[in-house]
């Protein structure tokens, strides 16, 4: 991936993939059900074994990537990371539960029935609860934001997210009524966050010392990143196999879906930026975690809602509206993060 086209081909038009990959669930479940109906038989305590295949696909080499020798630096610069992490886990789940709730149980409850807008309400619990620790590093590269920080920031939110998704994901799915059992969320953190965080540092730790950080950061990376965006759409397409029949019937729903989580987006990515330039943080540090503030791990989103409501479920669709809209957005807001440099000092001003 060059400096010049750091989305790469496959990255740049992500959003069209992902429109392919739901039309081919769709014929594929109205052509040849009885395809992911086998596929959906495969499960383990209520987790489709495929699906967490794939998941592990999506995540793994996000997870190599992330050296959590990095949070030694925290001290270092506290400001920027400080306001990220609070939006992050303060703020941003608690924010999107409110937003969502008010959409979709309120403004639209005419327009959707109640319990498939408790479904779709808890898809956007599960976004809001997991913070972006992936496409982030593209958004970092395009405002040309500090590289070290970004790492950091990502292996804070790792870190945190191994105790506080489970906790913060069970609150706000009881405040909307809706009852997940205590050991379904558990076993999800453990297939999709410390299962991928323990072999990610795994594997990292063993090509480093097989050959050196150098040719782990310059081929070993590159050779693994095709896995998350086959993974995203092979799990698309099973996906939506399942949801064909709603697709047809209430196309509204996607974009009913759509507006409380692009205005969650927005509302944070907004929030964060202002904080930053209050606490006068260099652009470098600031527009990277504005991004991160208003990103989403859309990845771990799908495989809990997966996981925990099925592949047929409206969370699980909800989630993957996330990753239609989310895309096209940030690439709107990354344009905005860099025209707001002038605004911010910078590292030859610091």
């Amino acid at each position: 991936m060059s400096e010049a086209d750091p989305l790469g081909w496959f990255g740049r038009w992500l959003s069209l993939w992902v429109a392919l990959a739901i039309a081919g669930g769709v014929v594929l479940g109205q052509t040849l059900p009885a395809i992911p109906e086998a596929l959906a038989d495969l499960e383990y305590a209520n987790v489709s074994l495929p699906v967490a295949v794939l998941i592990w696909l999506m995540i793994l080499p996000m997870m190599v990537r992330v050296d959590f020798s990095s949070v030694r630096r925290i001290g270092s610069e506290p400001s920027g990371l400080i306001i990220t992490t609070v939006v992050n886990w303060v703020v941003k789940p608690f924010s999107m539960f409110a937003i969502a709730y008010l959409f979709l149980r309120i403004v639209f409850s005419g327009l959707i029935e109640e319990s498939r807008a408790d479904e779709y309400l808890a898809g956007a619990i599960l976004l809001g609860a997991a913070p972006c620790t992936a496409m982030v590093f593209v958004w970092s590269l395009l405002v040309r934001g500090d590289s070290t920080y970004t790492v950091v920031q990502v292996a804070v939110n790792d870190l945190i997210m191994l105790v506080a998704f489970a906790p913060i994901v069970m609150i706000l799915l009881g405040l909307s009524d809706i009852t997940v059992p205590w050991s379904t969320i558990a076993l999800s953190v453990v297939l999709f966050i410390v299962i991928p965080v323990a072999l990610g540092r795994a594997i990292r730790t063993r090509v480093i010392a097989a050959r050196d950080r150098d040719w782990f950061e310059t081929r070993f990376t590159r050779l693994i990143s095709p896995m998350t965006p086959v993974g995203l759409i092979i799990t698309l397409v099973l996906l939506f196999s399942f949801q064909g029949d709603l697709l047809l019937d209430q196309p509204l729903h996607i974009a009913l879906i759509a507006v409380p989580l692009i205005i969650q987006t927005v509302v944070m990515y907004a929030t964060t930026l202002r904080l930053m330039r209050w606490r006068r943080v260099r652009h470098e540090v600031a527009a990277p975690g504005a991004l991160v503030g208003a990103s989403n791990f859309f990845e771990l989103a799908v495989a809990t809602a997966i996981a925990l409501f099925g592949l047929g479920s409206g969370a699980a669709l909800a989630t993957v509206v996330g990753v239609l809209v989310e895309v096209p957005l940030m690439l709107v807001l990354v344009e905005h993060a860099r025209r707001a440099a002038p605004r911010f000092p910078s590292s030859s001003t610091v």
